[in-house]
């Protein structure tokens, strides 16, 4: 295999059926083997399964009822200042380390595992309400690279093969409209695949192209599970080549230094 050139001329994308909703402490290593078993999949080693944020996230019952939130000052402020309802700030500012950008457009922080996105990845969609009908919001796993090591290490005890595994969310650009799915999670897959040094079709040494290949294959994922009610948080992608490694996607996020609009990047 070329780790560098990555030449295949197709995968395969399926999306895993029948997955129910998910309650916390549900074994979603389980429900994920026999969703493969109902649809005539078996695991084989090179799969990349790539799955939704959202289901790991009410495994984990990582959900919180804005009805026992308390407001900080801050958050009233903030609220006051973007239109935001102040609870659901003060959720977004518990699970991050700064905030980027508060804007009626976007609340934009760094969450605690150092990725930047809005609102912390705090999200209502596709929450249900607790028993008294308030507002429940799913966060982000805690760390969701643990999150896929974990999945990944459970599927082998039950099937006796190795798949990497994504955890995926869909996250907006800054310079694009829409949202696209990307990796915040990765395990068994080296996430950055650098081609520089390499050479173009001239013989032109490649001088910065790093790729992302794991939100790459989020994002081909995201395809099919669509952003609705869809109810399609498991992606099997089989034929992608690549490495195999447990840095995990953290090794996506950019540094603060490295970051033009927070001040580094050597301007």
């Amino acid at each position: 295999m070329n780790p560098g050139g990555f030449a295949v001329n197709s995968i395969q994308c399926r999306a895993l059926p029948d997955i129910p909703a998910i309650e916390p402490g549900d074994d979603l290593a389980d429900l994920l083997c026999r969703s493969a078993q109902r649809a005539g999949l078996e695991f084989r080693a090179g799969d990349v399964l790539v799955v939704a944020q959202k289901i790991i996230s009410k495994a984990e019952g990582r959900t919180a009822a804005l009805s026992g939130v308390e407001p900080s000052r801050r958050a009233r402020e903030i609220a006051d200042a973007t239109g935001r309802d102040p609870r659901l700030v003060e959720v977004i500012l518990r699970e991050s380390n700064e905030v980027v950008l508060a804007a009626k457009a976007a609340l934009v922080v760094e969450h605690r595992t150092g990725v930047v996105c809005a609102n912390a990845g705090v999200d209502r969609s596709n929450v249900s309400g607790d028993e008294a009908g308030e507002d429940v919001v799913c966060l982000l796993p805690e760390d969701s690279d643990a999150s896929a090591r974990r999945l990944r290490d459970q599927i082998r005890e039950r099937t006796g093969t190795e798949v990497a595994v994504i955890v995926s969310d869909t996250h907006g650009r800054p310079f694009r409209r829409g949202v696209a799915g990307v990796a915040i999670g990765a395990a068994g897959i080296e996430p950055l695949f650098d081609h520089r040094g390499e050479r173009d079709l001239f013989g032109r040494p490649l001088e910065m192209t790093v790729v992302a290949r794991a939100d790459e294959a989020a994002a081909a994922a995201s395809l099919l599970m669509g952003q609705a009610g869809e109810g399609r948080p498991a992606v099997l992608i089989r034929g992608l080549e690549f490495e195999k490694s447990d840095a995990g996607a953290r090794a996506l996020f950019r540094p603060k230094d490295e970051d033009l609009f927070r001040g580094g990047g050597n301007r």
